[in-house]
């Protein structure tokens, strides 16, 4: 069985270079002939706008033919590829999961929308705000990343708008409870078991609420969340990283910081220098 590749930006493996990154189809795509191959990323949201030509996306199991005035959002670890038309070009903006885990104030729905692929118009807000985000990145102005953060949740936020109604909510209210307890008992390291018990659920059933919405089980659920929250801390703040660690019950900085690397393929401190550089 041959793997999915996981890049950072298509074909790279290295650190992601900056806390937003836009490029052009026109950049990108004649240097694979057109054709972007089936890849994902594991870390990374992108949003694909098309100003001019034609992309056939194939993305997990669907197909969507886009053209002129149309978006794609694609979320982390979702399997994607393009044919591109020849000379086809737009944007292509790339927003690593810090960027999304730090949008607030805290929503249930906002996840939810951001949490599947879809597409849509781009409406003349969105194209002023990844102009404008687009120019902010090309310049190197005081407080350049931090106008970049704001406006890449200006874009995130104004996409979520723009998705499916199905979307805005887990397909289970139990899901929203779970990601309230996770949150506040963030720092007490619970298990499955013990979030099941405090849901009024058994621990499979709990398992299969999380599968069934998001193809995890409930202990892979929490790490997951456990880990953008992390990685928010390592990204926007100077906390330590044992500290960071503490936060959320890992008492053992070296066991933190395994359990990053596992899920994130880096160590924190590899992780904060990649994201500050």
């Amino acid at each position: 069985m041959i793997e999915t590749p996981n890049f950072t930006l298509l074909g790279e493996t290295t650190h992601f270079p900056d806390v937003v990154h836009c490029e052009t189809f026109l950049a990108r795509a004649p240097t694979h002939k057109w054709i972007i191959p089936t890849h994902r990323h594991a870390q990374m949201a992108q949003l694909f706008e098309i100003t001019s030509g034609t992309v056939l996306a194939k993305i997990d199991d669907a197909t969507i033919n886009l053209s002129d005035g149309d978006f794609l959002y694609v979320p982390a670890q979702c399997v994607h590829g393009f044919d591109v038309a020849p000379h086809t070009d737009g944007k292509i903006m790339s927003f690593p999961q810090p960027i999304l885990t730090s949008i607030g104030p805290t929503s249930n729905a906002l996840p939810s929308a951001l949490d599947r692929f879809f597409s849509g118009k781009v409406m003349p807000q969105l194209a002023s705000l990844t102009n404008t985000l687009s120019e902010t990145l090309n310049t190197s102005q005081m407080f350049r990343q931090q106008i970049a953060v704001g406006l890449a949740h200006a874009v995130l936020g104004t996409i979520a708008s723009l998705a499916p109604s199905s979307q805005f909510m887990p397909s289970d209210p139990r899901l929203a409870d779970f990601d309230t307890l996770i949150l506040q008992h963030q720092k007490l390291g619970l298990s499955a078991t013990d979030y099941a018990a405090l849901l009024g659920v058994s621990t499979g059933h709990l398992s299969r609420l999380c599968r069934e919405a998001t193809g995890r089980g409930a202990g892979a659920y929490i790490e997951r969340s456990t880990m953008n929250e992390a990685c928010r801390l390592l990204a926007f703040t100077r906390m330590p990283v044992a500290e960071v660690g503490y936060q959320f019950g890992y008492s053992d900085p070296s066991y933190f910081s395994k359990r990053f690397r596992a899920a994130r393929g880096q160590t924190p401190t590899q992780y904060r220098t990649a994201f500050a550089s």
